[in-house]
């Protein structure tokens, strides 16, 4: 029997595939990373996480959050107060989850020389090919 008939449509690996690409794509995104490391330490109101978040727009910020607010990774609470008080903070899941992007980051800082020295080779030795 052929190795490469394994019974498996590309589309049955793509319908299983798919959920857990969409949950990678929410929570790899470049604002959704800020705000869940910005979020880490507690409670956050969104002027903090505004302000800490460089290059984030307000509207930017606001559907990050109810995104994430609704895929369970943050809680908003409202505070009876005048103005009202709002703060986002992590929801268990979501600790778990900084806890997987701080090893990411450590891996990341522990290897960064590495890749800079494996890119310099290999973008010399491939210049070389081209000229």
């Amino acid at each position: 029997m052929s190795q490469r008939n394994t019974g498996v449509t590309v589309q049955a690996v793509n319908a299983e595939a798919c959920p857990v690409r969409e949950v990678l794509d929410r929570v790899s995104g470049k604002w959704s990373v800020q705000i869940l490391v910005a979020a880490a330490h507690g409670p956050i109101r969104f002027t903090e996480l505004e302000r800490g978040i460089e290059g984030i727009s307000r509207r930017m910020l606001t559907l990050t959050l109810r995104n994430l607010e609704r895929d369970g990774l943050v809680t908003r609470t409202v505070h009876p107060t005048v103005p009202p008080k709002v703060e986002y903070e992590l929801t268990p899941v979501a600790r778990e989850l900084h806890e997987t992007l701080r090893r990411l980051t450590d891996w990341a800082e522990r290897n960064r020389v590495h890749i800079a020295e494996s890119r310099a080779a290999y973008d010399a030795e491939h210049d070389t090919e081209q000229g």
